[in-house]
């Protein structure tokens, strides 16, 4: 949650199921309205090709040819795969976007009366396995009928690193891109120097716990105090843990990431939060110059450089 400025200019709108946010200072002799034109359609393009729900993108396709045919894909979408593959590789699989068949079962969206079949999981995780996407130059297949992909876990944090990349292009110096908590900051924030960014309470939503002050980089923030969903007595994480097939069983309550671009932080964030505490924040100390911190109900586990973020 970014401390607003009178001296931004704000481009508002929803997109990706969140609510979006892009901040910028204007400049001499640059074209705001060209910019906030260029970037809203990207982002409805980006949105379009990249989601799982719109029967016509370019992920729908691929998962429907599942097991049979190979699927043409451009330089852009070869770029968002190379940032999976970076994210599979330092998460160890943990952050694995080829778990559709996990996440249908374990559909947050839906009613559950019962707990989903301990069969009907284990079919569904031998359909999982990132490494298992084939990738040719210009192309790409799932190469076992019944696989599927969903890149909404990184779809976001693309965007908004792409969004950043294209004000900068255009000369703006002084940017804030926040799509869903999602967020990257490039240059000062107008009279303030860095920019102030608040962490949201998991225990009580709608406030902050701390404020961050980030000049260059990114803040993003995993957990499960809004995507969650209950099967008789018991609540569940919306976050899928890959290696079970079922949702994440942690102690987190949620994990914040600072790290040079949102993909970083996102991917970094989500794992955390299905490794939970002390694995979690081995996995972000190993990842300079990546730091985080994750909230449970017993306290706040820190990396070591972490605090020097944190202004109140």
């Amino acid at each position: 949650m970014p401390v607003f400025s009178s001296d931004i200019q704000w481009i508002q709108f929803n997109a990706m199921g969140s609510p979006c946010a892009i901040g910028y200072v204007p400049e001499p002799n640059n074209d705001p309205q060209g910019f906030e034109s260029e970037v809203v359609q990207w982002i409805r393009n980006f949105e379009t090709r990249y989601s799982r729900y719109c029967p016509t993108s370019l992920i729908s396709r691929i998962n429907s040819l599942s097991g049979e045919s190979w699927v043409d894909v451009d330089p852009e979408t070869e770029a968002v795969f190379a940032v999976v593959d970076k994210a599979f590789q330092i998460t160890e699989g943990i952050f694995d976007p080829s778990a559709l068949p996990l996440i249908q079962i374990w559909d947050y969206k839906k009613n559950h009366d019962s707990m989903p079949d301990d069969n009907e999981v284990d079919r569904a995780r031998h359909l999982v396995g990132w490494d298992r996407f084939e990738r040719r130059s210009g192309s790409v297949r799932l190469p076992e009928k019944g696989m599927g992909i969903d890149v909404g876990g990184i779809c976001k944090e693309y965007a908004v690193d792409r969004v950043v990349e294209m004000a900068v292009q255009r000369g703006f110096n002084q940017v804030i891109v926040d799509f869903g908590q999602d967020i990257r900051v490039h240059g000062e924030a107008p009279a303030a120097g860095a920019w102030r960014i608040g962490l949201e309470n998991p225990f009580k939503t709608g406030s902050s716990w701390i404020t961050l002050a980030i000049k260059y980089g990114a803040v993003a923030t995993s957990g499960s105090y809004y995507r969650n969903f209950t099967i008789g007595e018991n609540m569940f994480s919306h976050i899928l843990d890959p290696r079970t097939g079922c949702p994440a069983e942690t102690p987190s309550c949620s994990v914040t990431v600072v790290a040079p671009t949102c993909c970083f932080a996102g991917i970094l964030s989500t794992a955390a939060f299905i490794l939970g505490p002390d694995e979690g924040i081995r996995l972000i100390e190993s990842n300079r110059p990546a730091e985080g911190c994750i909230l449970t109900d017993s306290g706040c586990f820190t990396t070591t450089e972490f605090e020097s973020f944190i202004i109140d």
